[in-house]
């Protein structure tokens, strides 16, 4: 078993127009019930087109199969998981202009 938090990132909203400039971009991206103007991405799918998905990095990296699940192989620290899920944040922001949101509480 492999430690982790399940899901992390939650699915932001984004405008329709924002939605369909990336579209026209990304024409494979997946968007969900247009609701107030808004559209609804899959973090995971952001997340996989940046790289991140399977990513190992010593004892923390994200899930083989689910790019939404960041995991701890053991020893790693909470720490290294924040900055993991900084970077992957940082990385989706510069790539798409989306900006993720946590799921998990952090304190």
């Amino acid at each position: 078993m492999i430690g982790n938090a399940g899901s992390f990132f939650k699915n932001p909203f984004i405008t329709v127009e924002h939605y369909h400039s990336l579209k026209r971009s990304y024409p494979d991206i997946p968007g969900y019930s247009p609701v107030n103007q808004e559209v609804k991405v899959p973090a995971g799918w952001l997340i996989e087109r940046c790289g991140w998905k399977g990513k190992t990095f010593q004892k923390i990296g994200v899930h083989k199969h689910q790019a939404l699940v960041l995991v701890n192989y053991g020893g790693g620290s909470g720490d290294e998981i924040f900055q993991l899920s900084e970077k992957i944040k940082q990385s989706v922001e510069e790539k798409f202009g989306v900006k993720l949101m946590s799921e998990v509480n952090i304190f």
